[in-house]
C-alpha cells in the first residue's frame, strides 16, 4: 500500500507550495522510494484547457493530454518523470463525476451533498494513485487554508489519516513567517493561527515549513513547536533564494525528507544526491560569469513570467549543461512587430507557442529578423506557424499566405486545420527525416514529442518549399509535416510540437542542448 504525504498551505499564497512538494518528492525518490504526485485544485474550471496564462502560468501538457497549471512542469522536472492527468485534478472535475453519478442514478435517491459524495469523490481519485508499485504518493492542495473553496479537500484528507492507518500520512503546512522591520524579530502568530486553523478542521501537521527572508533563530523556532504542537525537527525553514535549485538541499540539510520517512515509518537511506549538487555547483558557478549569452523568448504573455516556465527552464538547464551563463528575456511580440531591431541585442531568439491573432504579426517579425540576420532561432507551437508563413511570403512570394485560423479563406493556407479539427494535445510519434540537421540533433529516427495546438503545417506545398531551402524535417506517421529547419542558416528549426514539455532539469531536450551549443559556439 502506497503512504500519503499532504502538502497545504497557510497566511498567504504564493509560498511555494509546489516547489516544496517537488523537492520532497525528489528527495524522497533519491533515497531509492518509488513516487507520484497530484494536486487539487479548487477552481472549477474543468482543466486547464481554456485557462488564461496570466491566471496560472503556462499550460503544462502530460504524455497522456492531461493539461494542467504551471506546477505539473515542476514535478515532472524535479521528478524527472512522467505524470499524467490523474496528477492535477479540478473541483470542475470532481463535481462533474459527481454530477454525472446522480444523473445516473448511482445514490438511489440520496440527497447529493458536500459531506460524504464530494469527499468521497476526492478521496476516489486520490487513491487511484494507491498502488503497489508506489511507494509515496505526495498531495499537494492548491490554495490556502481558510479559503471557502478548500474545505472539501481539507476534509477529505483529514479523513484519510483514519482511513490508512497511523503511521501512513503524514501532513505538511507550509506557512509565511515575517519579519518586523523595526525590531528584526520574527513574528510566529500568522503561522500559529493557520495551524489553529488546521486543527479546528480536524488535521494537526506533522511538518510546518517556514518560509522567511531570513533564517529562523532558535527562539522562533521554539515558540512554533510548542504552541503549533509539532516536534521540533518538524521545524523547517525554507529561507527565500533566487535559486530554486538550491531548495531541495537546503531542506534535505535539516532532514526534511527524513522526519517525513520517519513519521511514515520508513527506512532512512543515503539519498543519490550527486547530479543535483552538480547541477547547483554549475548554476553558482555561471552566476557570476560576466560574459553571458543573450536569449530572447518572443510571446504575447510576457508581463506573467511563468507563462513560457518549462521554455526558460529548458534554456537554463542547456546553459548550466554547457556551463554556459544565459539571460533569458520575455519580449512581448507586439513590441517586435513595432521595431524588429530590437532583437539585435540577443544572441539567440525562441518563438513561442500560444493561441490566437493577437501579437502573431510580431513572431512573424521575429521569425523574419532571425533568418535574415542568421541570428539562431528555435520556433514552437504558434512560433513555427509564424515561421513557415513568413518564409512563404517573404522567400516564396506567397502574397497572402497565412493560416486558415486567421484568413480561413486566404489565397495560401499554410497552415491548416488539424484533421480531424480538434486540439491535438499529448504525446504522439514523430519520424525524422534522414540525413537533416534535426536528425543529427535527436541521433534517431522516430521520437515521442508533446503537442498542444489546433492547426497544423500544410504539407501540399513541401516541394515548393524544398526547392527554395526550407526542409520539412519531421513528419508524423501520416505525413504531416511536423518540423522544418533551413540549412542555410546556423540554426532555423521550427516545430509544431513542444519540446520544452520533455525537458529535465538533469537533462534538457536535445533541441534546446543544441540551441544553446550553436549560441556559444556564435559567441566564441
Amino acid at each position: 500500500m502506497s503512504k500519503y504525504i499532504f502538502v497545504t498551505g497557510g497566511v498567504v499564497s504564493g509560498l511555494g507550495k509546489g516547489i516544496t512538494a517537488a523537492s520532497i518528492a525528489m528527495l524522497i525518490k533519491a533515497q531509492g522510494y518509488t513516487v507520484d504526485m497530484i494536486k487539487f485544485d479548487p477552481y472549477f474550471n474543468v482543466d486547464a484547457l481554456y485557462l488564461s496564462p496570466y491566471q496560472h502560468g503556462e499550460v503544462f501538457v502530460t504524455e497522456d493530454g492531461g493539461e494542467g497549471d504551471v506546477v505539473l512542469g515542476h514535478y515532472e522536472r524535479f521528478l524527472g518523470q512522467s505524470l499524467t492527468e490523474n496528477s492535477n485534478i479540478t473541483s470542475g472535475k470532481i463535481y462533474s463525476a459527481v454530477i454525472k453519478r446522480e444523473r445516473d442514478g448511482a445514490y438511489d435517491g440520496e440527497s447529493v451533498q458536500v459531506v460524504p459524495h464530494i469527499t468521497d469523490e476526492i478521496k476516489r481519485t486520490l487513491y487511484t494513485l494507491n498502488r503497489p508499485e508506489t511507494d509515496v504518493v505526495i498531495c499537494e492542495i492548491g490554495g490556502v487554508v481558510g479559503d471557502i473553496e478548500n474545505h472539501p479537500y481539507l476534509e477529505a484528507i483529514r479523513q484519510c489519516r483514519g482511513e490508512l492507518g497511523k503511521g501512513n500520512a503524514v501532513y505538511i503546512h507550509i506557512t509565511y513567517v515575517p519579519i518586523i522591520e523595526m525590531s528584526g524579530e520574527h513574528k510566529t502568530k500568522p503561522t500559529q493561527n493557520s495551524v489553529k486553523e488546521l486543527q479546528n478542521i480536524g488535521i494537526q501537521p506533522d511538518i510546518i515549513v517556514c518560509r522567511s527572508d531570513e533564517p529562523l533563530d532558535d527562539g522562533a523556532k521554539k515558540k512554533l513547536s510548542l504552541f503549533c504542537n509539532v516536534d521540533k525537527d518538524g521545524i523547517i525553514e525554507s529561507v527565500t533564494t533566487d535559486n530554486i535549485y538550491q531548495v531541495p538541499l537546503k531542506l534535505h540539510e535539516q532532514s526534511f525528507e527524513g522526519v517525513a520517512l520517519r513519521k511514515l515509518k520508513m527506512e532512512e537511506r543515503e539519498p543519490k544526491l550527486d547530479d543535483w549538487r552538480d547541477m547547483c555547483t554549475r548554476a553558482e558557478a555561471t552566476a557570476s560569469k560576466e560574459d553571458r549569452l543573450k536569449v530572447a523568448v518572443v510571446g504575447k504573455y510576457v508581463e506573467k513570467t511563468t507563462a513560457y516556465q518549462s521554455v526558460t527552464d529548458a534554456i537554463t538547464t542547456a546553459g548550466l549543461l554547457k556551463n554556459e551563463a544565459v539571460d533569458i528575456t520575455l519580449v512581448s511580440s507586439e513590441d517586435v512587430e513595432k521595431n524588429p531591431d530590437i532583437l539585435s541585442a540577443y544572441n539567440g531568439i525562441v518563438i513561442g507557442s500560444g493561441f490566437g491573432a493577437r501579437g502573431f504579426d510580431g513572431k512573424i517579425a521575429a521569425a523574419k529578423y532571425a533568418r535574415e540576420n542568421d541570428v539562431p532561432c528555435l520556433m514552437i507551437g504558434l512560433g513555427a506557424q509564424a515561421g513557415i508563413i513568413e518564409f512563404a511570403r517573404d522567400v516564396l512570394g506567397m502574397t497572402g499566405a497565412d493560416s486558415q485560423e486567421f484568413t480561413p479563406d486566404g489565397p495560401y493556407s499554410v497552415v491548416c486545420s488539424v484533421d480531424p479539427p480538434m486540439l491535438k494535445k499529448g504525446a504522439f510519434p514523430t519520424v525524422i527525416t534522414p540525413g537533416t540537421y534535426l536528425s543529427r540533433i535527436y541521433g534517431e529516427q522516430m521520437v515521442m514529442e508533446r503537442h498542444r495546438h489546433r492547426y497544423d503545417i500544410a504539407g501540399i506545398y513541401e516541394q515548393l518549399f524544398l526547392k527554395n531551402g526550407l526542409v520539412f524535417c519531421a513528419h508524423s506517421p501520416t505525413g504531416v509535416p511536423e518540423a522544418f529547419e533551413v540549412s542555410t542558416n546556423k540554426f532555423f528549426i521550427g516545430t509544431i510540437f513542444n519540446p520544452e514539455y520533455r525537458s529535465r532539469l538533469l537533462t534538457t531536450h536535445p533541441l534546446f542542448a543544441e540551441f544553446v551549443k550553436v549560441i556559444s559556439l556564435g559567441k566564441a
